[in-house]
């Protein structure tokens, strides 16, 4: 399938789309003032140690401290073996066990006041800091380094089994002695000469790593990850993509130079774009963006789809709509069901929803019929980047999955908490605004001793007050002895009112 990978490129911001057959396939935005921080290292000062959930906290020089839990600390951080049992004597691990994967209580590696060498292994999200691990790990164009691990393997991906044998035994003789290594998806098929390219460019990397995080302070940053538009290059251009196309000169310069140092071996063809029509425009992607941000999502037979985010998971809810089938319910059912697997796994790609996620599928009678969409959602979510967990379907229709989150969503990227709601998603209706202004005046007439209360409130509110809830407003007056007035205040939130004592 034709891929093409299109920039769009300013001072402010940077976003990148991925078309296959020209169809929006992947999106990704990033700010100027909001660059990602995943994948960067740092060496930060442990903070606090908490055995009760065995994690630290992690002065990174960032506002909030980082999480580190146990597991995700190796046991040659900052030059401490932490794997000892404590006379000194390594400990004793069984064939096949890697060392990294045991650990004692956190309490026994980490103490306040140390400093240790961590990567970014999650963004900042909502009121979390970021998450980190020492287990650190570098990508390059055909595999990843991991220079604090002994373990080496070959992309899942990757499905042919003498191939993957090949790539095992080129990785074995090139890489070096305890240092780990991963064969990514685009290696398949690369000579042991362009692959050494990549071992020898990221041992280099490493070393100026370790040397810089031996010679600097804590909290500091020691490696920046690349930029957006480099990792774009890195992670996402294969054989099959026809060509990129870039609005930036200066961007334009920048990959050109990137892929010579680094893919001399790629055909690759970038255009630089310089027609007077914006490129995101002129490709046919905006209106595709501004559709990401719709809770409702229409399908093709007339069914729709509902994903509502939330910080602690997103729910997807599948509804028939207005398609009515032609046969039987079963059958209409299924086919609303199975063309919606195919949307929520695009829509999850492309707005970058992590998490735990909750799919509400149309209920289902047949058995067979709920397999075929488990295994439908399955397969297709198989295909993407980010790990992926898919349950099997429940007895009333529930799909439980996790995709794995590193960044932010695209919503949470694009869009901002409501400030007349304030993130709630609803306001109080008039009429609620109406009758609690009406026990606020019962309460002011008890310590006021005002003749006349002045109400400012929003214009549909005084509305309402003066038309269907006047009768009301005049009894009250009556049994308070006091006159009130009601004013509009144009500024005012709908939910807000001021109640003036005039005398």
């Amino acid at each position: 399938m034709p891929k093409e990978i299109i920039f769009n490129c300013t001072e402010y911001e940077t976003r990148i789309a991925i078309l296959e057959d020209r169809v929006l396939s992947n999106f990704y935005v990033e700010r100027v003032d909001e660059r990602s921080i995943a994948g960067n290292i740092y060496k930060g000062k442990v903070v606090r140690v908490l055995p009760g959930i065995q994690a630290a906290f992690v002065d990174i020089g960032l506002e909030r401290s980082a999480f580190l839990y146990v597991a995700d600390i190796y046991n040659e951080t900052s030059g401490v073996d932490f794997f000892t049992n404590g006379d000194d004597n390594p400990i004793e691990y069984e064939k096949g066990e890697h060392p990294e994967q045991y650990t004692h209580p956190i309490e026994d590696i980490l103490r306040e006041g140390q400093e240790v060498l961590v990567q970014v292994s999650k963004e900042p999200l909502g009121s979390k800091g970021a998450r980190v691990t020492t287990h650190i790990s570098l990508a390059g164009r055909n595999i990843v380094s991991m220079p604090t691990s002994y373990h080496t393997g070959i992309s899942r991906k990757i499905t042919n089994e003498q191939e993957r044998g090949r790539l095992s035994e080129v990785i074995e003789k090139l890489r070096p002695e305890k240092h780990g290594f991963i064969a990514r998806t685009v290696s398949e098929g690369k000579e042991e000469a362009e692959l050494k390219g990549d071992f020898d460019y990221l041992s280099k990397l490493w070393n100026t790593i370790r040397k810089k995080g031996q010679q600097t302070g804590a909290p500091e940053l020691v490696h920046r990850e690349l930029s957006m538009t480099l990792r774009a290059i890195r992670d996402f251009y294969t054989e099959d993509v026809e060509r990129i196309v870039v609005d930036s000169e200066e961007e334009y310069q920048e990959l050109t130079d990137f892929m010579n140092s680094f893919m001399p071996y790629m055909k690759h063809s970038i255009d630089l774009y310089k027609n007077n029509i914006p490129i995101f425009d002129h490709f046919g992607i905006e209106l595709d963006i501004g559709k990401m941000l719709k809770k409702k999502v229409w399908l093709k037979s007339g069914g729709y789809i509902v994903i509502e985010e939330t910080e602690a998971l997103c729910a997807i809810d599948v509804n028939t709509g207005k398609y009515v089938g032609k046969r039987n319910m079963e059958e209409t059912i299924l086919k609303t069901n199975m063309e919606a697997v195919k949307e929520i796994a695009y829509q999850l790609r492309i707005r970058n929803i992590g998490g735990i996620i909750i799919i509400d599928f149309i209920d289902m009678e047949i058995e067979a019929n709920r397999e075929r969409i488990f295994a439908t959602l399955k397969a297709e979510m198989e295909k993407d980047r980010n790990r992926t967990s898919v349950q099997k379907i429940s007895e009333i229709g529930l799909i439980e999955m996790t995709r794995q989150r590193i960044r932010k969503s695209l919503r949470d990227t694009m869009c901002e908490t409501c400030p007349y709601c304030g993130g709630r998603g609803t306001v109080k209706s008039s009429t609620s605004v109406c009758h609690k202004i009406f026990r606020e005046l019962e309460r002011e007439a008890v310590y006021d001793i005002a003749g006349t209360f002045c109400v400012l409130v929003h214009p549909d509110v005084a509305k309402l007050l003066l038309e269907d809830e006047n009768n009301t407003l005049k009894n009250l007056e009556k049994r308070l002895g006091r006159k009130i007035i009601v004013e509009t205040g144009n500024g005012l939130h709908r939910e807000n009112f001021e109640i003036i004592p005039v005398q």
